[in-house]
């Protein structure tokens, strides 16, 4: 697939199209593309913080985030609606809700912009904006991969956030 063709595919992501998330559910060979829409949202954040003169700290976090939230919020995601959550409906295997999560980052693209001016507040909103259309991209991603009805899939997609914060907190908080 063509650069023009996944620039495509961002943009219908980011449109919230249900028939992209469909397409790469199906399509095996889309996990590279999503790995691709997740790196660029991690080079995006971190030219973002870099033009914004973020520390080196911030500049790791907004570097690795995103490919820690795919992966882990999708391992939940699956575990959660696999099997709690599971619909009458579903059918489905891990690769195809990291197919599905990894374009729902596609509006991810605008924490390039968190330099913004002025005294970065424009560029905080337009990355925060970004992140919340992640958020919604990301329902989207698991009701169409888990074949679920919109409120079945909020109801996923928060259990999964809130058991992968779980997590991330008691790892970064254990003592070493």
């Amino acid at each position: 697939m063509t650069g023009s063709a996944l620039a495509r595919r961002m943009w219908r992501a980011a449109r919230l199209e249900a028939q992209l998330y469909e397409e790469v559910e199906a399509d095996p060979r889309s996990l590279r593309q999503a790995g691709a829409v997740v790196g660029l949202v991690c080079a995006a954040g971190a030219a973002g913080g870099w033009l914004a003169g973020a520390g080196p700290e911030r500049l790791a976090i907004d570097l690795l985030e995103p490919l820690v939230l795919w992966l882990g919020g999708s391992a939940f995601a699956y575990m959660v609606g696999a099997t709690f959550l599971r619909g009458p409906h579903t059918r489905t295997d891990f690769a195809e809700v990291l197919r599905t999560t990894g374009f729902a980052f596609a509006p991810g693209l605008l924490r390039a912009l968190a330099f913004l001016p002025p005294e970065d507040r424009l560029g905080f909103a337009v990355a925060a904006l970004g992140d919340l259309w992640i958020l919604a991209a990301a329902v989207v991603a698991v009701r169409q991969a888990l074949d679920f009805s919109t409120p079945r899939a909020l109801g996923t997609f928060g259990v999964a956030y809130g058991l992968l914060w779980l997590f991330l907190w008691a790892f970064l908080t254990l003592p070493f």
